[in-house]
């Protein structure tokens, strides 16, 4: 009984030891197409915060960073109001 008291005990200080391990933040954000990495001392960051090259690249201009495509951009967002009845969209020639 005992043996079965302490396995019992050991088996949840393990699930909290794995329970309050700290979790990875995401890098990227899915909203913008460009990120700007910036490299410093001690590590890098990634900033997801531009929305062309050109405009990362000037931001960067003069820094230790570097403008790359957002693996993880979802694209822009999908228009999803319902449409009024009985009309379409005009044809594009």
């Amino acid at each position: 009984m005992r043996s079965l008291i302490l396995a019992l005990l050991a088996i949840l200080l393990a699930l909290e030891a794995v329970a309050s391990a700290p979790a990875n933040a995401q890098k990227y954000d899915s909203t913008s197409p460009v990120c700007k990495r910036n490299y410093r001392w001690g590590g890098e960051d990634t900033d997801c915060g531009y929305t062309s090259m050109a405009q990362c690249q000037a931001s960067a201009s003069g820094l230790a960073a570097m403008c790359i495509d957002n693996p993880y951009y979802a694209g822009p967002p999908i228009d999803r109001r319902p449409r009024e009845p009985g009309r379409r969209p005009r044809p594009v020639y």
